[in-house]
Formats: structure tokens, C-alpha cells, sequence
């Protein structure tokens, strides 16, 4: 008769569990506490797929430094991670890219975050256009940003301009082979561009080896985009929605710009049904159209206003409603670039 083989005395066992086991165990039980404590490692908003199988958040700050001074943009990108923000924009052009590294760096450091839950995203600006230089523009980038990758690079413009105020002659179809190696070198993770419109995406997806993952471009009730947001919906192309407010912040102190003002009638009756202001409405039409909108604030209380938009939606009939301030009006233009062969608008 076989006799059952006699349990292990070896001091490295406890119970049926080896220390290997323990260790595992204690592991997993470590990670599932810090998870516990820091919920917001992934954010509030959730996340939207890319075309190329990475993902980013639905909402995110915009960090264009106009009129902003000192480190105001490094402490609110601090108080956006904080209030739940994991996406943050920033671009060559607003002289900005330092700040955020530093936000991004304390952030981690302190424990808010970890650097793979975050997406940051930046983008070239005009006169770096030139196939050679697209790389080493990013680089620069980087550097400033103290980060090995962004998660996503943009054209910023199809435009080539110099700080001389002259205009190039480069292909975009051209800069866009540097970005496409910036991916193959993993410098991002995703590639896009930024104020593209049809015809110039046309052109751009019948030549590229690799798509862009997303087009910025402004979309608020003031101009709604419908024809090139559809166009970019239809093959997979996510719109970031800069000035998401269109008129909105100006409205305050300019009553002749178009509706809606803060205080729209429609917008008030549609917040006050959601216990909510009519800023937060707006933001939430945009999520709604299945787009990302970027709102810019130095304000802490503001800032944690524009994320706390997870809780309600918008019926079809209130988008409709919304949708007809549309009057085309862009609060984003640069009527001096009207004359250069790839202005998009």
C-alpha cells in the first residue's frame, strides 16, 4: 500500500504556501493598498481608443501660456493631476513644455500618479517643418519636459512659418515622414496633426504609412464642425476640441460677441437640470459628440469644475439645441497665413 509522502519541515514553507507564495501574496496585497489609497491613479475621465491602439483620456488642460506669468502653469497643471486630469497639452510655440515636466515630475514623486497613467501631448510648431528636423524637434521637446516619450506628437499647423514672418514651401506629406519617424523611434507613442482640414487629411491618408491618430482643431457651440468632425469620426481619428468654449470666456466682458454668454438663457435651463453651471454643459456637449475637449484655466477651482462632468449626460435633444449656436465664428485665426498655399481654413 502506498503511503502518502510526508509533509515538508523545511523552515522555507509555511503551511502549503513557500515563500515564494508569501512573497507573491504580500505583493499583490501591496498593489491592491496602493491602489486602494490612490484611486485616481487613472483619472476621472475615461478613455477613448486610438487607431493605433493606444488610448487617452476624454478630457484634458490646455496650457497655451497667453497672458500667463511666472510658474502659473506648472501649479495648475499640479492642481489638474491632483483634481483627476491625466491628459495635458502643451506645444513648442507656448513656451510652456518646461513647466509641465516639472508638474509631471512632482506629481510622480509624490505619489499622485504614475508616469503610465498619465498622456502628454505636444506638438511642432511651423518652422521646424523640414523632414530633418522634425526629430530633433522633439528631442528638444523632451528635454524640456524631462520625459523619455510623449504619448502623442502633432503637426500643430499645415502651414510652414518662420519668425521672420516669411513663409516656407515644405510638403507636410514630407514632415509628416519625421513624425512617422519619431514613432518608429519611440520618441511617441501616437502621432497626429492639428488644424487639418478635409481635403488636406485626404491627402495626407493616401500617402502616409501611418495614420494620425488625431486632429486638434477648434469645436465649441460658436463652430461646431460637424462636416470635418464626421469625416474624422468615419475613419478613426479622434478631434481633440481646442477653445472649447468658443465666446464663452469672452462673453463677459464683451456682450457683442456671439451667443452663448455665460448666462444663456437655454444653456442656464439645461445646467439647472443637471445641477450643473453652464461651462460644465458645454464641456459635456463636446464629450458627448464623442470628442476631447482641452479647456485652459489657471484657476484651481475652475479647473476641478471642467472635470466634474462624469456623473450626467446630455440627451439627444439637448445637443440639438446646443447645436444650433453654431454661426462658424472662429475665435482662432491668423488672417496674415490667408495667403499660404496650405492654410486650412
Amino acid at each position: 500500500m502506498r503511503t502518502s509522502e510526508p509533509h515538508s519541515t523545511d523552515s522555507s514553507s509555511t503551511g502549503h504556501y513557500t515563500t515564494d507564495s508569501m512573497i507573491k501574496i504580500l505583493l499583490f496585497v501591496v498593489f491592491v493598498s496602493a491602489a486602494t489609497a490612490n484611486p485616481h491613479f487613472h483619472g476621472k475621465a475615461p478613455r477613448i481608443e486610438l487607431n493605433d491602439g493606444n488610448s487617452m483620456p476624454t478630457l484634458g488642460l490646455g496650457t497655451s501660456k497667453g497672458g500667463v506669468k511666472g510658474n502659473e502653469v506648472q501649479l495648475a497643471v499640479e492642481v489638474a493631476i491632483d483634481a483627476g486630469y491625466r491628459l495635458i497639452d502643451t506645444a513648442q510655440l507656448y513656451k510652456s513644455e518646461d513647466q509641465v515636466g516639472r508638474a509631471v515630475k512632482n506629481k510622480i514623486l509624490d505619489g499622485t500618479v504614475r508616469r503610465e497613467d498619465l498622456f502628454i501631448l505636444t506638438k511642432l510648431w511651423n518652422d521646424k517643418h523640414a523632414k530633418h528636423l522634425v526629430v530633433p524637434a522633439l528631442q528638444e521637446s523632451l528635454k524640456q519636459l524631462d520625459l523619455p516619450y510623449v504619448d502623442l506628437f502633432l503637426i500643430h499647423w499645415p502651414v510652414e512659418d518662420f519668425p521672420n514672418n516669411t513663409f516656407g514651401e515644405t510638403d507636410y506629406l514630407d514632415t509628416w515622414e519625421g513624425m512617422e519617424e519619431c514613432k518608429r523611434l519611440g520618441l511617441a507613442k501616437s502621432i497626429g496633426v492639428s488644424n487639418f482640414n478635409v481635403e488636406q487629411l485626404e491627402r495626407l491618408l493616401a500617402h502616409a504609412k501611418v495614420r494620425p491618430a488625431a486632429n486638434e482643431i477648434e469645436v465649441n457651440p460658436n463652430l461646431t464642425q460637424k462636416k470635418l468632425t464626421k469625416y474624422c469620426k468615419d475613419r478613426g481619428i479622434v478631434i481633440i476640441a481646442y477653445a472649447p468654449l468658443g465666446s464663452i470666456p469672452a462673453s463677459k466682458n464683451n456682450k457683442d460677441s456671439p451667443a452663448p454668454h455665460l448666462d444663456d438663457p437655454l444653456l442656464t435651463e439645461i445646467a439647472e437640470k443637471y445641477n450643473k453651471n453652464t461651462v460644465q454643459v458645454v464641456l459635456r456637449y463636446l464629450i458627448d459628440r464623442g470628442l476631447v475637449p482641452i479647456p485652459k484655466s489657471t484657476t484651481p477651482a475652475r479647473i476641478e469644475q471642467n472635470i466634474d462632468l462624469f456623473d450626467f449626460c446630455l440627451t439627444p435633444q439637448d445637443i440639438q439645441l446646443i447645436d444650433k449656436f453654431n454661426k462658424d465664428y472662429r475665435t482662432i485665426d491668423i488672417p496674415e497665413w490667408r495667403s499660404h498655399k496650405y492654410y486650412p481654413f
